[in-house]
């Protein structure tokens, strides 16, 4: 299966959350929106004490539990789903059995009150809205946690089969489109043969239609303009149309201000854009806010923002400072996301093959290999220990 294309569920940062009714649902989306997940959590809990009937509120908390558990792995950069990305052949995320049956109940809960509510209302927008988001958590989690591609892409369609519903009752709710265009996009992805599986009859699948539907929802959205601008972001790099990612990102990085990641994901923007300098500027920018102790960025590990500085540095031909700063962070690797951990080494590797410091290189994919043994970028320097890392890319053009 194109794993690629189905990772692009889990970049949902939000995931067409329902319209905030409360005030502790209000508080719980800013905290979640700026990566702040623990109070999140804390604030989707009391709005269920609060208010237990409500699908929404155990939904929110679900998706807040999964992308606490995505920020712990490094699974929320758009390098998820960019290309051959090795993350996804990364072993599955561990979370606590304790993580694992809450969310499994509130996904449970969720739907078994919209699903109460449509036996007696089977036209209610707001429980099938409410029953399509809590499938579309699923399908993260089946995707992320349990690796079973084939029920994550059952659950995706189901939950778009809800939201076509919506859109039939009410073809104005902007909102429920996102599912779709998402949807949309997954199956313009996928081989052929994919397509004719049963729960994908009548889903055809076409890539540029998905773009434009979530351009629609970005531009006329009421509850998830920002969810679609966040998603359309990652598929516009994975496009390589880096201009209009660069632009949803400005204009999502005030709204949110202490999400650090949208200012990181920013720099990978221009660099893939082939403007290193203004990459390094928005990096140069996060440490500032970091030194500075800005809210949101005080609890940022300086070596990611080191590791993010490599990296263009590395791409850019730098090789020099790309090691100076790789090492830096392999210093601590132990400490950060197993992604960048193990990524780190692999590139502190390939930057000294390509200066022709040939042991030293083999010590680095040696030690990434210890690192992440099940990991796909372990397997990837695996193969370096045999024969030397060489790029095959041009440098990017400016």
């Amino acid at each position: 299966m194109n794993r690629v294309a189905v990772a692009l569920l889990c970049l949902l940062a939000g995931v067409a959350a329902e319209a905030a009714d409360s005030p502790l649902v209000e508080l719980g989306l800013d905290h979640f929106y700026n990566l702040e997940f623990d109070l999140a959590v804390s604030s989707f809990e009391k709005a269920i004490a609060s208010e237990p009937k409500s699908p929404d509120n155990y939904n929110h908390l679900a998706q807040s539990i999964l992308f606490r558990e995505m920020l712990k792995a490094g699974a929320l950069e758009s390098e998820l789903v960019s290309g051959g990305n090795a993350f996804l052949r990364r072993e599955k995320m561990n979370p606590s059995p304790e993580d694992q049956r809450r969310f499994d109940e509130c996904i449970a809960k969720a739907m078994q009150l919209a699903q109460a509510d449509l036996s007696t209302h089977p036209d209610s927008i707001h429980s099938l809205y409410a029953l399509g988001i809590s499938y579309g958590l699923r399908a993260n989690y089946n995707f992320l946690v349990r690796r079973a591609w084939m029920d994550a892409l059952r659950d995706a369609t189901q939950s778009s089969k809800y939201h076509k519903r919506i859109t039939e009752l009410d073809p104005g709710f902007a909102d429920a489109r996102l599912v779709q265009g998402t949807h949309e996009y997954i199956l313009g992805n996928l081989p052929w043969h994919y397509k004719f599986m049963g729960f994908l009859i009548g889903f055809r699948g076409d890539r540029e239609h998905g773009i434009r539907t979530l351009e629609e929802v970005a531009a006329k959205g009421k509850r998830t303009r920002d969810d679609a601008a966040i998603l359309l972001a990652v598929i516009y790099r994975r496009e390589r149309r880096f201009t209009r990612a660069i632009a949803l990102l400005e204009r999502l990085i005030p709204r949110y201000p202490r999400n650090y990641l949208l200012r990181l994901e920013l720099a990978q923007m221009y660099s893939d854009n082939g403007d290193g300098a203004a990459a390094l500027a928005a990096i140069a920018e996060v440490e500032k806010l970091k030194r500075a102790a800005t809210p949101g960025f005080a609890t940022l590990p300086v070596e990611k923002v080191l590791y993010y500085r490599a990296t263009v540095q590395f791409w850019y031909r730098d090789y020099a400072a790309a090691i100076a700063n790789f090492e830096r962070v392999t210093a601590r690797a132990g400490e950060l996301d197993p992604n960048t951990g193990v990524t780190a080494w692999m590139r502190l590797g390939q930057a000294h093959d390509l200066s022709g410091e040939r042991a030293k290189a083999l010590a680095c994919y040696r030690r990434a290999i210890e690192f992440a043994p099940e990991s796909g970028v372990a397997k990837e320097c695996q193969g370096y220990l045999k024969r030397p890392f060489r790029r095959t890319d041009e440098p990017p053009q400016g």
